[in-house]
């Protein structure tokens, strides 16, 4: 087997398709680069502004303490433990509409949204009447709505309660990572009839918007100038429209789907405001030119495969060889492809450079591959194959939930062309030293005498001497 000229011959091409991943590998490193430069632009956009915005409340707490007294070797001792009362609206109501603008730095972008979010929460009656036992200190109640990001906030109207306008005021009780504002209520406040609150705030932030649905009932609507949202997080929204001048969703949830007043059933309890489930809606560029050519990139070993094994095909079928340099020429112009994708993504978008990368790399091997293959119809077919297989992979890139049923579509049609055309080839023909020497070998015309000595006058052939070496495996 290792005499054998075809065996070394695939090696060797073997060994180029590994060859070529180096360039390949490097190709991805630049992505990664690339892809923080934009991920340190949004940071900054982000700093300079405010960030993901995620939205608790409104909703009242209760402070208190409560002297607790505990027994330790048989002595009793003392401590005052502060908690809080948390009080959630029966209705949560929350419309707004959100404008998007595009922060530019150099050639990189991010999305800012800023305006008005209206709520409307509706609380029942709430007895304190089991704080009211010796020993419990009960402070001043809050409504309170906190903030994962507080700079965000432009202006706050006063909160509207019956007839009263009551101002807010900075800091919220809510545990870790809380930011926000209250307003200072009274017990009898709390403890009348059912009651209607009423604000608006004006708010910035990036990325994503969230309003966590902490009402018995919750409802969210948003109207938006952004044309690419994306719904993530714990709930869908039940209506969502989406055009090219923006997008208008509704979210509604309550607790018997998300169990949200378990969270606060303790009084102890201590929650971070990012853990909890939400209405989530991102505000940013859908597609990422980044994430797309680094897909594609992972398909480079089988662009660079079957090109080798078609000049490979083309050999086996034919007298004219090509040379590993050129098999390497052409594969340089494969990984091209990808660098150009991603230097033009950048600046006009992932279609449009997918298109000029394409047209270009498949000209160029084209022009090439005229003058080596001895022919222009020659190098146009192969870069028209080249161009349909970029097609497919432009399929693959924009429906993913499809890769799986296009990729395995196209290597069964690649490996029904691959065997159809070698269906009545002769192997021991093309591994045969003769072929790849140039050799002219008649169809059993020699005897096994001549056959052997025509061996030994090529193996008598001194090193560096004529193109009948028997191991030279191109031209």
């Amino acid at each position: 087997m290792f005499k054998s000229v075809l065996f070394w011959k695939i090696a060797t091409l073997l060994g180029l398709i590994l060859l070529m991943m180096i360039p390949k590998e490097m190709l991805l490193n630049v992505i990664y680069e690339r892809s923080g430069y934009r991920q340190s632009v949004i940071d900054k956009v982000s700093d300079s502004t405010s960030r993901s915005q995620k939205i608790l409340g409104p909703l009242i707490v209760v402070p208190y303490s409560e002297w607790v007294e505990t027994e330790v070797d048989g002595k009793k001792q003392g401590q005052r433990i502060s908690r809080h009362r948390y009080l959630l609206p029966e209705v949560m109501t929350v419309k707004g509409a959100p404008n998007v603008e595009v922060r530019q730095l150099g050639i990189y972008k991010a999305q800012v949204y800023q305006g008005e979010l209206y709520f409307h929460g509706q609380f029942e009656p709430s007895s304190l009447d089991d704080l009211d036992r010796e020993g419990v200190i009960i402070g001043a109640p809050s409504l309170v709505l906190a903030l994962s990001d507080s700079r965000g906030i432009q202006q706050i109207s006063p909160l509207t309660l019956g007839r009263e306008k009551i101002n807010f005021e900075p800091g919220a009780f809510l545990g870790r990572a809380a930011q926000g504002v209250h307003v200072p209520l009274t017990r009898a406040q709390i403890q009348q009839g059912k009651f209607d609150i009423d604000f608006k705030l004006t708010l910035m932030g990036t990325n994503s918007l969230s309003v966590v649905p902490v009402g018995r009932s919750s409802e969210l609507t948003l109207q938006s100038n952004w044309p690419h949202p994306n719904f993530v997080g714990e709930f869908l929204p039940m209506q969502r429209k989406v055009d090219e001048n923006g997008f208008r969703a509704h979210w509604s949830s309550n607790w018997l789907a998300n169990s949200m007043n378990i969270n606060f059933a303790s009084d102890g309890a201590l929650f971070d405001i990012n853990e909890l489930p939400a209405f989530t809606t991102s505000l940013i560029e859908p597609v990422d030119h980044y994430q797309l050519t680094e897909r594609a990139i992972k398909y480079a070993i089988l662009f660079i495969g079957l090109t080798f094994f078609s000049f490979f095909l083309f050999e086996s079928l034919t007298s004219l060889r090509v040379h590993p340099i050129q098999y390497l020429l052409v594969g340089a112009a494969l990984v091209l492809f990808y660098l150009m994708l991603l230097a033009f993504s950048e600046h006009l978008g992932f279609t449009l450079a997918y298109i000029i990368a394409s047209l270009s790399c498949s000209a160029l091997i084209a022009i090439y591959l005229s003058a080596v293959l001895g022919g222009w119809l020659r190098g146009l077919l192969f870069a028209g194959g080249l161009l349909l297989l970029y097609g497919v992979l432009f399929g693959l890139l924009q429906s993913e939930d499809n890769a799986l049923l296009l990729g395995a579509g196209l290597l069964f049609i690649v490996l029904a062309a691959v065997m159809v055309l070698t269906r009545r080839l002769d192997w021991y023909q093309v591994a045969s030293p003769q072929r790849f020497t140039g050799a002219k070998n008649s169809e059993s015309t020699n005897t096994e005498a001549e056959v052997k000595a025509e061996e030994m006058s090529i193996e008598a052939t001194p090193a560096g001497g004529s193109s009948q070496d028997k191991f030279r495996l191109w031209k």
